[in-house]
């Protein structure tokens, strides 16, 4: 199969679809890789490191005219024109919150395979996990940056002082980025709180923070209470494929303290504060809106791109693998985790969370490849 890696064009988007070490993979099982020019420049990888193990480097167009392309980010509109009939595209997609992508990959026949939606054999998401782990680790790095003076916040040192209160961090969600985020703040000495609405997810966190981090069920009431308090508010809540429930209201916003800091970590499926209207970029990363200062980046990892390349294509590597070897028809029929990645196939939508969430038709991927 002939693969193509395309630069990503997303604002301050640096990550690469494929390391040397993953094309080098791909070419020992028989496959034909084409790297844009410069494709992974901005994660420390050179066009000679991937000639040194075989891969061809040519022009976007070229990357682009491969069978499989893969991706970090979601096609943007400016490489529709690409779309053809039976491609694969091998990415982050998150259609539930883009209902053009989702209309133009329709429209041309396009097969997504989406990272965010591939459920592994003993459940979870091993795809998004990576970006996971460093949203949620970033989410506090960031939020504690945008909290000094300086860059608009109140002022607030999570780890506080000798006599001085230490800052709140109010967590929504215990999954993997609300975990990370958590552990970086407990880290940092601040006073966290975490919610969600599995108790037993809590009684894990509850045994393994020591009585470090305050657990709370994720109701309207102890959203709302602990959100007022922060300093500090993290929304990281996952449904895999779907838009991202709204959580916190905007008058509960009003309520925070001028100065204090949301960091929505899931905006690239809508986000779950009524107030984060938009996603931001890295290079204009907030805004302020009933006195709070928004981080709403729809790529956070995108800031580390050398740690993030690296930690993505260690779990994307198996799946493209598969599914250059096997075709994705039969790929999909023979691994359940790639099957559930296939959010598009030959004009139909084939995620049940994303046609719910867009209002869209939903076909059985099963009905489709038998």
């Amino acid at each position: 199969m002939l693969i193509g890696i395309p630069k990503e064009i997303k604002n301050q988007e640096e990550r690469v679809g494929a390391t040397p070490s993953m094309v080098a993979s791909l070419i020992s099982a028989g496959h034909e890789v084409i790297v844009e020019h410069k494709a992974g420049t901005g994660s420390g990888f050179t066009d000679a490191d991937y000639t040194a193990v075989g891969a061809q480097i040519g022009s976007a167009d070229e990357a682009w005219q491969a069978k499989m392309v893969i991706k970090v980010k979601e096609p943007l509109e400016a490489e529709y024109h690409y779309f053809r009939p039976g491609m694969i595209i091998y990415t982050y997609l998150h259609l539930a919150a883009d209902p053009q992508l989702t209309a133009a990959m329709l429209e041309k026949g396009v097969v997504g395979v989406a990272y965010e939606t591939m459920v592994g054999r003993n459940g979870g998401l091993p795809l998004l996990a990576p970006m996971s782990e460093i949203a949620g680790r970033m989410s506090v790095q960031v939020g504690t940056h945008f909290l000094e003076e300086p860059h608009g916040g109140k002022g607030r040192l999570l780890a506080g002082t000798t006599g001085v209160a230490r800052g709140k961090v109010t967590v929504i969600g215990a999954g993997t980025v609300g975990f990370n985020a958590a552990k970086i703040a407990v880290g940092l000495g601040a006073q966290v709180t975490i919610l969600d609405i599995n108790a037993s997810r809590l009684e894990y966190i509850d045994n393994l923070f020591d009585g470090k981090v305050q657990t709370l069920m994720s109701t309207p009431h102890n959203i709302a209470a602990a959100v007022e308090k922060a300093d500090l508010a993290i929304g990281a809540v996952l449904i895999p494929g779907a838009k991202a429930p709204t959580l916190v209201t905007t008058e509960t916003i009003d309520k925070m303290e001028d100065g204090s800091v949301i960091v929505d970590v899931p905006i690239d499926q809508g986000g779950i504060f009524e107030t984060t209207t938009h996603a931001t970029t890295h290079d204009d990363p907030v805004y302020v809106s009933h006195g709070v200062i928004h981080y709403t980046v729809a790529n956070i990892p995108g800031a580390v791109p050398k740690t993030a390349t690296e930690a993505l294509t260690s779990a994307t590597t198996g799946p493209a693998l598969k599914i250059a070897n096997l075709g994705i028809a039969a790929a999909a029929k023979s691994d359940h985790e790639i099957a559930t990645g296939v959010n598009t196939y030959d004009g139909n939508l084939t995620s049940k969370a994303v046609a719910d969430s867009l209002k869209l038709t939903y076909t059985s991927l099963d009905d489709l490849i038998g």
